[in-house]
């Protein structure tokens, strides 16, 4: 349930955008919302948390670069099955060396569970797998109204993959 500071905070940003853009974020943070996820402030973007795991699963804000427009960013390294285009944001960001997921060999205590289960892999057309790590949220370039459906797909699998991994088992 957000709180009243939250809904403001997430109006606010829907009221910079523009007609094209408003109803499309303003579904995507309905349903980060109906899942648990609230908004806060980072910087001068919107990060989405969830009280029970605390890790970032979505991220929006307007670009910096000289076009003023929003971006989305959706952590999804633990789902499956997605679309081509999904598929190319992956193989996009696994050419960083530096972000190479840890967990693979051993070397990383910030994620829960098993690492082929939730580092971004992709394999080239040679064979060679390479990874990145899952807990980034990748920004979903160019997004329109056709990808929402597919987005809030992701949104539900990582979710669940976050709840079972992640949450305090207190």
């Amino acid at each position: 349930m957000k709180t009243k500071k939250q809904e403001e905070l997430a109006n606010l940003f829907l009221t910079t955008l523009g007609d094209e853009f408003e109803p499309l974020f303003q579904e995507l943070i309905d349903c980060l919302s109906d899942l648990g996820y609230n908004p806060k402030k980072e910087k001068t973007n919107i990060s989405f948390k969830h009280d029970l795991h605390n890790k970032q699963i979505a991220k929006m804000g307007m670009k910096k670069s000289g076009d003023i427009s929003p971006f989305f960013a959706l952590r999804f390294s633990a789902c499956n099955g997605y679309s081509q285009r999904f598929a190319d944001i992956v193989r996009a960001i696994v050419k960083y060396p530096h972000k190479t997921a840890g967990c693979t060999s051993n070397n990383c205590s910030y994620c829960a569970g098993e690492p082929d289960t939730h580092v971004y892999i992709c394999t080239f057309p040679d064979g060679e797998n390479k990874s990145h790590c899952g807990a980034y949220a990748l920004e979903i370039p160019d997004i329109s109204a056709d990808d929402v459906g597919e987005i809030k797909k992701l949104i539900k699998e990582e979710h669940k993959y976050l709840v079972e991994h992640e949450a305090s088992k207190e």
